[in-house]
């Protein structure tokens, strides 16, 4: 059976890492509904093209 790790190390977290980090995550966030969005209107647009006329 593996050993289970009695000793961590903790790290100082600062509150300007967490900030960084929620940023990107909305960065990526944001990015990837305007993308998704977009996409969903090509299609929607084609779709009316090609099932509609």
């Amino acid at each position: 059976m593996a050993e289970q790790q009695t000793h961590y190390d903790f790290v100082e977290v600062k509150s300007a890492d967490i900030l960084a980090d929620r940023e990107r995550s909305w960065e990526g966030f944001t990015s990837f509904v305007t993308w998704s969005t977009g996409a969903c209107i090509v299609v929607l647009v084609l779709m009316y093209l090609f099932l509609v006329r």
